[in-house]
């Protein structure tokens, strides 16, 4: 993930910086890092920001 705090990462299909705001939710994967999945307004898909 990004390490801007505006924004949880880019998008892996288009690269477009995805914000906060656009969480759609967050959970525990099972090494017990945070991760979220969230909605790209570039490409409209459900995605993992990296």
């Amino acid at each position: 993930m990004n390490s801007d705090s505006d924004t949880l990462g880019v998008c892996p299909d288009c690269g477009n910086s995805i914000s906060h705001s656009w969480k759609l939710i967050e959970y525990q994967d099972e090494s017990g890092t945070t991760r979220c999945f969230a909605e790209c307004t570039s490409c409209e898909k459900v995605v993992k920001p990296e």
